[in-house]
């Protein structure tokens, strides 16, 4: 499974990227609004810098709700860099704008997936990720995981290139229940990621390694 961090903070994205592991960023106008990026060319930059930091997807999403708006925004963030994926959220619009820009060779990542025919029909429209929200769906008493599933298995069932990247994930346990069920990219804070590393019985079997080299080496 590939991990992406769902930020637009530069020194978190540096950390996971150092950790060795980072292979995309995902990111959104909340995430830019958060780091105080705000102008159309502040934004622009700062995808650029995201671009310098990962060797992988960046995805770049576009605020137009129109189709014309989002072809014209998507190709703008996709000249950026060839890194950049043009994120485009699920509504009839967006297909069609998914469905253009798979026909010119543009890498899309269709957001706000909610349901297993949202994802249905952004894979036949040739997106190249659909971004369920797991923790959304999880707020509001809906099953994420379960949705994750069932995509997993219409997408298996024809052979759809499109993948199944896990989006609003909040926690450890969201991260190996998605690699559990096969879904290809997770995404999600920092915290999440860097949890995965730290047991108690690492911790305190470590510490007892340490004391016992202490003692023995004094």
């Amino acid at each position: 499974m590939k991990f992406f961090i769902d930020t637009a903070n530069l020194a978190e994205i540096k950390e996971a990227n150092d950790l060795g592991i980072l292979d995309g960023v995902t990111t959104n106008p909340s995430l830019m609004a958060k780091e105080n990026i705000t102008g159309k060319e502040a934004i622009l930059k700062h995808y650029r810098d995201i671009c310098q930091i990962v060797n992988g997807p960046v995805s770049a999403e576009v605020i137009a709700t129109d189709f014309k708006g989002m072809i014209q925004e998507g190709e703008r963030l996709a000249d950026l860099h060839h890194n950049i994926v043009v994120k485009v959220p699920m509504t009839p619009e967006g297909i069609k704008a998914i469905k253009y820009f798979s026909n010119n060779k543009i890498r899309t990542n269709c957001t706000l997936i909610f349901s297993a025919g949202q994802a249905l029909l952004a894979a036949k429209a040739g997106a190249t990720y659909v971004s369920p929200f797991v923790g959304r769906l999880d707020d509001i008493s809906a099953d994420g995981i379960g949705l994750i599933a069932q995509i997993k298995r219409i997408y298996s069932n024809y052979d759809f290139e499109t993948q199944i990247l896990a989006a609003s994930v909040r926690h450890p346990m969201h991260i190996i229940d998605c690699a559990e069920i096969g879904a290809d990219v997770m995404t999600g804070p920092l915290k999440a990621i860097m949890q995965l590393a730290h047991h108690p019985l690492t911790d305190s079997g470590l510490a007892k390694f340490l004391a016992d080299y202490e003692k023995g080496n004094k």
